[in-house]
């Protein structure tokens, strides 16, 4: 049987005890520690400190000798324990990680954990430690779309360019149009949120009807001029850009960043251009939507506001639009920065570009 343990702690330990004891921020394991060996330190037995301090036998026996070889400083410091599962042997991990490189023998188009761990013969998630451990997630895919504009590189240039660097004297705008946004009502009054339960919906819903939004982007301040439309033909398109007309003071130059839409390329759209000297477009390559800014505001849009939103009409959707686009009475800037927009492109060539324009918000 174990014997009780002595021996004496210096001035100087105590006075370090007793300010773990007496600091309120403590940790309390380092109270009841600190504790433990001053109360040893004072004469008294193994179960009168099991008493005072509420700890078994081996935990006191533990940080006494615990004090003994390290001081006051191994009380504040926990070692580290041993694993309580066997790590994976290594022969095994070289058998799952090339068979998760290879298609699945069945007829899937891949590896699930189950499957994988009863083909090796082992847990499912030894299956998943060993895909964590080497980055692996068969059940997830990346899209991609390669652009196969013949001009890829001198529009992607361009576009950036006005980005970056945007010329003086000058306003760019993002322009695009949202299409077919739908006014949604539900078949049934939902309930509000509450604590413990989010908000709910109904799945089926009744349509009231759509409308287009014409949108222009300002790259430099975030500031957006919009318009609710029925359609989105170019005579609706002309109009926009008439109300832009009208809103960019003059003087300055107008650049517009638009996607190849057959409206935005309509003969009749050419010719206001022609009458209009100060406007130029730049269009972005085929399939790179993403240079686009404007988009960044139309998803916003939809997650903050159509996504969920109850519209009985089309004034009603209308009107909700307005209020997140321009919060207040004859303003058009948004109230929230935009965030720094990735821009990923891809040429028929099979190689990738990839850049971040990072646009100043400050003005937001």
């Amino acid at each position: 049987m174990r014997k009780g343990i002595e021996f004496t702690v210096s001035t100087s330990d105590r006075n370090r005890l007793n300010a773990i004891i007496g600091d309120g921020n403590a940790a309390q394991k380092h109270v009841w520690r600190a504790r433990i060996v001053l109360l040893s330190g004072d004469g008294f037995g193994t179960h009168s400190i099991m008493a005072t301090t509420g700890k078994s036998k081996t935990c006191v026996w533990r940080w006494q000798e615990r004090f003994m070889t390290e001081g006051v400083d191994g009380l504040l410091r926990d070692k580290t324990r041993p694993p309580g599962t066997l790590p994976v042997r290594r022969e095994r991990v070289d058998d799952v990680v090339p068979l998760t490189l290879d298609p699945p023998p069945h007829a899937a188009t891949h590896w699930t954990a189950r499957a994988m761990a009863e083909t090796a013969g082992l847990a499912v998630s030894t299956v998943q430690s060993i895909w964590k451990a080497h980055g692996f997630a068969p059940h997830r895919w990346r899209q991609f779309k390669l652009s196969n504009d013949r001009a890829f590189a001198e529009k992607l240039h361009d576009v950036i360019g006005l980005y970056v660097a945007p010329p003086a004297h000058a306003v760019v705008l993002s322009v695009d149009e949202k299409s077919q946004i739908q006014a949604l009502d539900r078949t049934q009054p939902g309930l509000p949120l509450k604590k413990g339960r989010g908000p709910t919906m109904t799945h089926d819903y009744k349509r009231n009807g759509t409308t287009t939004l014409f949108a222009a982007l300002n790259v430099l301040d975030g500031s957006v001029i919009g318009q609710n439309i029925q359609r989105h033909r170019h005579q609706e398109f002309i109009r926009f850009l008439n109300q832009i007309e009208r809103d960019v003071p003059e003087g300055k130059a107008i650049h517009v960043i638009l996607d190849n839409y057959c409206t935005h390329k309509h003969s009749k759209v050419r010719a206001w251009l022609a009458r209009h000297p100060r406007w130029t477009f730049h269009f972005i390559p085929t399939s790179t939507s993403r240079l686009n800014a404007v988009e960044g505001f139309f998803a916003k849009l939809t997650r903050r506001r159509l996504k969920h939103g109850v519209f009985h009409s089309v004034v009603d959707l209308q009107a909700a639009i307005n209020r997140l686009s321009y919060p207040e009475p004859g303003s058009c800037s948004m109230k929230e920065p935009l965030p720094a927009t990735p821009f990923m492109a891809g040429s028929g060539g099979g190689w990738i570009v990839s850049c971040l324009v990072v646009m100043d918000r400050s003005r937001v």
